[in-house]
């Protein structure tokens, strides 16, 4: 695993996905009546599981401790929210667009006994209420890293750690660099002064 240290800070990046990965941690339950049948719009980016060994390190390099609030923009089948909470006993937050991928997770935290530290929302991630988050995680695409950047200054606390799988953030010098699994994660923390960063 490679490692390199940078001036800027950390970030984490899951969900979604261009390369294939494990099958999903559990299969999809009933439909919510509360919930739209079709997304909102279509999603910026086709959903590919993350691979559970990439999961891990990118859950390791956020450095998870008690009370951290993890967010994970484009969640697909939940295994980053849920994996937070089976292993670190933290509370995570799914935002996905896609309602199947919203029951999907929702059932695959039941299946982990994890449901009472796990909330997945429908909804599009540029709308999303993230302010709470000390962790964020992605896997997008660069384009549309890059149209978040704005998000995740303006709303992120300082020291919130950002973890991004496969894609870095145009401007942004990573904290660290890590390969897992044949793919780069990139970890950034955000500045006590967001227009430095900018």
């Amino acid at each position: 695993m490679g490692i390199r240290k940078t001036a800027f800070g950390v970030v984490l990046c899951s969900g979604l996905g261009l390369w294939g990965g494990p099958p999903a941690l559990g299969q999809a339950g009933p439909s919510n009546l509360g919930r739209s049948a079709l997304p909102e719009r279509a999603p910026d980016v086709p959903y590919v599981p993350t691979p559970q060994e990439v999961v891990d390190d990118m859950l390791a390099a956020a450095d998870l401790k008690p009370g951290d609030v993890l967010y994970d923009l484009g969640s697909g089948d939940g295994r980053i929210v849920v994996t937070a909470a089976k292993n670190f006993g933290v509370r995570g937050v799914g935002i996905d667009i896609n309602p199947e991928r919203i029951q999907e997770a929702e059932a695959n935290a039941r299946s982990a006994g994890v449901q009472e530290l796990t909330e997945f929302r429908q909804q599009d991630l540029f709308e999303a209420d993230i302010d709470e988050a000390t962790v964020v995680t992605m896997y997008l695409l660069p384009s549309v890293n890059n149209r978040l950047k704005p998000k995740l200054l303006r709303e992120l606390k300082p020291g919130t750690r950002i973890v991004s799988h496969a894609f870095d953030i145009e401007g942004w010098e990573p904290e660290r660099i890590i390969e897992s699994d044949g793919r780069t994660l990139y970890l950034w923390v955000v500045p006590e002064h967001p227009s430095l960063g900018r």
